[in-house]
């Protein structure tokens, strides 16, 4: 249903049940300039979810992110902001993509989970930015 806002600017995940995804929920009450959202992981073994604020800065960074990754870097995406931080490393432990999402200011858990992507994923990716963009951003106050 194209009607609807889309939800998930974020959508790592692979064939043997492990996922890193961030989604939407909508704009902020307590914050005009803001999105609220969630950071989820799923895998066989453990599961959590994080709240995370999200402002047009954060999606400016985010597309920085996708570009760095296009050309073969690693990234940190919120790494120097307060709150949960997701960073992507193109080869991790187990020869595949790893997800590593932490949050030092409140729970102090770091999760790191392999997750070996389809093709075309960074592309897939900026489509999804673009959405939440398009959708999103005309609706927050600066």
């Amino acid at each position: 249903m194209s009607d609807s806002p889309p939800r998930e600017l974020i959508s790592l995940a692979d064939d043997e049940g492990n996922s890193v995804s961030v989604n939407v929920l909508g704009l902020d009450p307590s914050w005009a300039a803001g999105l609220r959202a969630e950071i989820v992981v799923t895998t066989p073994f453990v599961s959590g979810r994080i709240d995370l604020g999200l402002f047009v800065a954060r999606l400016e960074c985010w597309a920085d992110a996708l570009d760095r990754l296009h050309a073969g870097e690693d990234v940190a995406w919120m790494k120097m902001s307060r709150g949960p931080s997701i960073s992507i490393q193109l080869t991790g432990e187990h020869d595949c993509p790893e997800v590593v999402v932490k949050d030092d200011s409140s729970s102090m858990v770091t999760v790191r989970v392999p997750i070996d992507p389809p093709n075309g994923w960074i592309a897939d990716h900026r489509r999804r930015l673009r959405r939440v963009i398009d959708h999103w951003v005309p609706m927050l106050s600066a």
